[in-house]
């Protein structure tokens, strides 16, 4: 397991793919509540031309969890924080729901660092501070456990979850190992990220990709996304929040051939 040491706390990490130093960057950036492995499906199809990097966001999976609140600033942040640590000059990236947001940010303040960007069932705003400011209240006293039936049917569409019953349990046995401390933080950066006005200044090429029956960032979302960005296209996928797994293949081959382009 490797692991980069920053001043609050530590991010775990993970490279698959071409070794030789010569192959393009691609950067995977997570949801809310789950660890690097939820781009294992994409790992086989991507690995092949890409030096792959996954991480554990702050709270998640294996990196440590320094005390909340946090902002969208500190998660993107720890994506430059990554990047120099390892040497990466630019990179490809793709992130999912806060990830999406991540790499919304990086691309606005960080635009010089990345080639191309896809974002996945995101939004410019997603949720409202009350809707975020309530989950926080509901986690402080429950925990998480009270969320995982609500974020399974969120995430997953009941044909998915039925006939591959091992993803969701695998993907929902990350969410419950999130720290509380961790998830709280997310929430917080998610309450104070409003970046409608500012994503007209991302000038990468983007791909954003909805599910197609997602309830938590619907096509709208991602439609606006790639009509306010300089040069923005948007695809719609079947499948619910976690598109990536549900529509797995057809993921992968979009990603190959917007990046590979």
């Amino acid at each position: 397991m490797a692991y980069l040491d920053l001043p609050s706390h530590r991010l775990h990490y993970r490279i698959d793919g071409d070794q030789s130093g010569n192959a393009p960057w691609l950067l995977f950036c997570s949801s809310l509540g789950t660890d690097l492995s939820m781009w294992d499906a994409q790992i086989a199809d991507l690995s092949p031309h890409f030096r792959v990097l996954r991480y554990d966001r702050r709270g998640h999976g294996r990196s440590s969890a320094p005390p909340p609140p946090y902002a969208l600033s500190d998660l993107g942040q720890d994506v430059l924080a990554l990047m120099d640590g390892l040497g990466i000059e630019r990179t490809h990236f793709c992130g999912l729901s806060i990830g999406g947001l991540t790499g919304q940010w990086l691309g606005i303040h960080a635009g010089k660092r990345f080639d191309k960007i896809v974002l996945c069932a995101t939004a410019a705003r997603i949720g409202t501070p009350e809707s975020w400011a309530a989950r926080v209240d509901s986690v402080r006293a429950d925990g998480l456990a009270g969320l995982a039936a609500a974020t399974a049917e969120r995430w997953f569409s009941p044909q998915f979850a039925a006939s591959h019953p091992e993803a969701v349990d695998r993907i929902l046995g990350a969410f419950a190992a999130t720290s509380t401390d961790g998830y709280i933080g997310g929430c917080t950066a998610l309450a104070g990220a409003d970046l409608r006005e500012e994503i007209a200044a991302i000038a990468n090429p983007m791909l954003a990709i909805s599910g197609d029956s997602d309830p938590v960032c619907p096509p709208a979302d991602l439609e606006y996304i790639a009509a306010r960005v300089r040069r923005g296209r948007h695809l719609s996928l079947p499948g619910r929040h976690i598109v990536n797994i549900e529509s797995a293949e057809t993921f992968n081959a979009a990603l190959l051939e917007f990046l590979r382009v």
